[in-house]
Parts: structure tokens; sequence; C-alpha cells
């Protein structure tokens, strides 16, 4: 064993249930994130802990009709396995492309299923993390020296639904997306579904195809991008027979262009982007389509996520009156659906809620340092990744305006580096320090990104300074150069050799 603590490489955690790498969620970073260790750590062991009993993470929590991405898969697939199919992904296709990487590179044999974490606590004087999970009724103790949080940010259990009065008289169904049922039947039903946001854009041009009438409730509206779901450059590179690597690296880089000049245009004349995002839904829904006042959103179209609307499916049923859209606020729920502050009584059979997530961080998991329990609030964040008073410990919290799989590839390259590092400095810990007298604030500007689960859960973030060293800067453009470039050797990190002890 030397001085990272670092046992044979055995494919799992099974020699006494210590590996050197330890990751928390088989989603997409999970998987990501091991097959950056596998391949940039040579002989270092991994295991991958998820409470689920399968892989795919939000992609398996999410059930309800038409679940897709809101991002094209050319980005939000990882960059070292091309993606093949249309940009925009259903859930049962994105799994079906994680299970390929987790098949084709023997990470499967690396999960641990069915492991729901209660605690992590570090020791400085071992340098190991102590994680205490439940499996299969009984606790499991592992061990290991980096631990790799990629549980993602919000409750997988308990969704975000206001507290809205007399949703216990309604007589139909009531349910939120994230809990819905695939087995519901809405076929000749009138459903109801309150917000506005990609969730919403997703299920109601699809309740529409066979429900009596869908009606999209919501208190303001949101941007989006409609576009066929295809991409020219792809389709022509592969009818000239280029090879998919090729493709999917020409593809995204194609893609990260125009997102970038797009991002700043929002920032530099929004109100001609505006006009742009109008005119493609007019191809869909047609040129007498009305904007006042249901399309017309309240924010600035850089301060949230600009969802891809394939098809403009949302607003073709729209315009094919298959679904309407009312835009109040709610006063109360009544026996047969829905009253609204101005009087409105919309009823339905089925009132599905789209109103977004409840933020977790780190999993909502108990995680302390040499017995301490960490706040998170309390802490300062390094690049949203480390965060102060916790050493061997990163956390994957992707981008909003990009795909968040670009974060996870990124991080994985500098995550594999630091651990790479510690091993030639023969270091047990490594620690990020801030500097002297920084300035600090929220973990993000409002003005800058003001999505309702960030508003709400924004006292439970770590802080942010000034800077973009001690900030998620939400930049991908930025971070693509200042990730590659990081010091490892520089101010802000603390490197510690703790005393040797054998691990079972």
């Amino acid at each position: 064993m030397n001085a990272m603590g670092e046992l044979p490489r055995n494919g799992s955690a099974q020699a006494g249930n210590h590996v050197d790498v330890l990751i928390v969620g088989a989603g997409i970073s999970g998987v990501g994130s091991a097959w950056h260790v596998q391949n940039q750590c040579p002989g270092m062991s991994y295991a991958i802990l998820e409470r689920k009993d399968t892989f795919g993470g939000t992609w398996d929590t999410h059930k309800y009709p038409g679940i897709r991405s809101d991002s094209d898969l050319y980005t939000f697939g990882y960059r070292f396995k091309p993606w093949v199919g249309p940009p925009i992904a259903t859930a049962e296709e994105i799994l079906a492309y994680m299970g390929e990487v987790i098949e084709e590179n023997g990470i499967g044999e690396h999960i641990r299923y069915g492991h729901s974490i209660r605690s992590c606590a570090f020791s400085r004087e071992t340098g190991l993390w102590t994680v205490t999970a439940e499996a299969g009724g009984e606790e499991v103790t592992y061990t290991c020296r980096f631990l790799w949080m990629c549980s993602g940010y919000y409750d997988h259990e308990n969704p975000y639904i206001p507290d809205w009065k007399g949703v216990e008289d309604f007589r139909g169904l009531f349910v939120h997306a994230q809990k819905w049922d695939p087995a519901t039947d809405y076929a000749g039903k009138r459903v109801l579904v309150i917000g506005s946001g990609a969730t919403a854009a997703t299920v109601v041009p699809e309740f529409a195809k066979s429900a009596a009438h869908v009606t999209m409730l919501q208190r303001s509206p949101t941007y989006f991008f409609c576009h066929p779901n295809q991409n020219e450059l792809a389709d022509r590179l592969r009818e000239v027979g280029i090879d998919e690597e090729t493709v999917h690296r020409v593809v995204r880089q194609q893609i990260l262009y125009d997102q970038d000049v797009l991002t700043q245009r929002c920032i530099d004349e929004p109100e001609a982007v505006f006009e742009e995002l109008k005119a493609l839904i007019r191809e869909y829904a047609g040129e007498d389509f009305e904007f006042e006042p249901h399309f017309t959103p309240r924010y600035r179209v850089w301060q949230q996520r600009l969802a891809f609307c394939p098809d403009g499916d949302v607003f073709q049923a729209v315009a094919q009156g298959k679904a309407s859209v009312v835009t109040d606020t709610i006063d109360r729920f009544t026996e047969k659906g829905v009253l609204t502050s101005s009087g409105e009584e919309i009823e339905a059979d089925i009132i599905v809620a789209a109103t977004g997530f409840r933020l977790s961080v780190m999993g909502d998991m108990e995680v302390s340092v040499d017995g301490k329990r960490i706040d998170w609030s309390d802490t300062i964040t390094w690049r949203g990744m480390m965060f102060t008073g916790v050493p061997n410990l990163a956390w994957v919290m992707g981008y909003f305006r990009a795909s968040w799989t670009l974060r996870v590839d990124m991080m994985g390259d500098l995550v594999c580096r630091m651990l790479n590092h510690m091993r030639e400095r023969g270091a047990t810990s490594i620690e990020v320090a801030p500097p002297k007298g920084l300035s600090l604030g929220a973990w993000i500007d409002a003005d800058n990104f003001n999505p309702g689960y960030l508003q709400r859960g924004m006292g439970q973030l770590p802080k942010a300074g000034e800077g973009s060293e001690w900030r998620h800067t939400q930049d991908y453009w930025r971070e693509k150069d200042e990730f590659p470039a990081v010091d490892l050797d520089g101010p802000s990190f603390v490197y510690r050799t703790a005393k040797e002890r054998e691990v079972a």
C-alpha cells in the first residue's frame, strides 16, 4: 500500500470495502466520472454507490409522458462516446446510451446498487472517508481516499409542490410530474398542467395526442428555442461517409460555438433574440400566432435556461386547439379543478404539477470532518466543485445554460489530475484555501441566473467569492480554458500527509 493507501485494482470494493475513489450516484455524472477514473488514473480502485436498483439517475426517476432531453445529445452525451441519434432524445434512448457506456467499459462491476448513504465522515488523521450506507436492510461501511459526489442537485423523492389551498378537495387525480405513474390512462381526459418550464412543454404536446383537452396554467411564460429535431451538419457529414467519432467531435464543437454566440447575444441584444425566437415559433404555429399575454416572459432571456422545443410541438398543440394556455395564479383547488386568482375555474380530470424540484445539496447526506458536521452554507466554493474545510471531496454541479455533461467531462479531467498529483506528492489529502479578505456573496447572482429551485434553496448552498476561481461561473466557454490551466501547486491548495494506517 502506497502513500495514498491504494489497493491493487480489483474492480470492486470487496477487499475490506476500501477503494481509492468512491463515486456517489450512477446517473449521467457518476457513470461519466467512473470512465475518467478508469482511463486517467491507472492503478486506482473505485466503486459507485447507487441508491436505486438501476443506473440512470434522473432519467430513471422521471417517467412522465414524452420525457426527453432539453439539451442536444451531441453536447449532453459524453465526449468519449459518439451520439448517433436525433439531437433531442427520449429518456429511453438516453438510458440505452448510458447502458452501452457501462457495458463497453466494464463499469457495471463497480456499481453497488441499492445503497442508501446515511453519513460520510472524513478524518484528517487517517486521510480517509468513512461512508455508512444501508443496503438490503443492513448497515454497510466503505472507506475511501476521495469522495466524488455525483448525486445531482435535487431531491428524487420529494418534488416541489407549492402550498396550495384545497388540494384535498379535488376529486380527480393530482400528481407531480416527478411522481407520474406510466400506467395512468389519460386518454379522453381533461388534463391540467401547472407550470411553464421544460417539463410542462414536454408533457403538454404528449398529453394532447389523446387527451380530451390540455390546459397549461402558468404564472409567467418561458422562452423556448424551436427547431427541427435534427442537426443538418451531422446529417451531411454522415451522408458523405464521415466516421461517427469525427461527426460527434465536429458537431459538438459547432453546437458549442453557436451556443456561445447565442448566449452573448442574449445579453447584448435580448430584444432582437426574442424576435428571432418568435419567428421560429411562427414557423410551427403560424404567422398569426399571438404572443401576448401567454408567451412573453417577464425575465430576461439569459436569466434562465433556454430549452429546446423540438419541432415546436407545444406551440403546434396550442395552434391546433388541442391545448390552451392560462396565465394566472391559483387561488385554490376545487372539487372540479382549480380556481384562479382572477375567478376562472379550470375543470380537469387530472392535474399534473410541473412545478420543479427541491434543491438537494450533496444528496442531503450527513457529512462531517473530524467529527464536526458540515453546514454547506458556511463553506466557500472553489469553482463550484470543492469546498473550504472539506478535504478530498468534489461535487459535480453541471451547467444551466449549457449541457450538464460538459462539466462532467471537464471535471473528470481536473479531478483525475488532482488524484494523480496527490499520488506523485505522496499526499493523502487536498483541501482548498481561499485568500484572506475574500469578499463573499450568494452561490450565484440572481440577475445572472434565477430559476425557482435555486432561489428557494440558496440558503443551503455554499458561499461564492469574487472572481471566477471562487464561484460556479456557469460559463463553460471560460472554464474550458481555465480548468486545464489550474496550477495544482498554487496557493489555493493545501496538501497533507496523514499517519499511515492499514485498511483491512
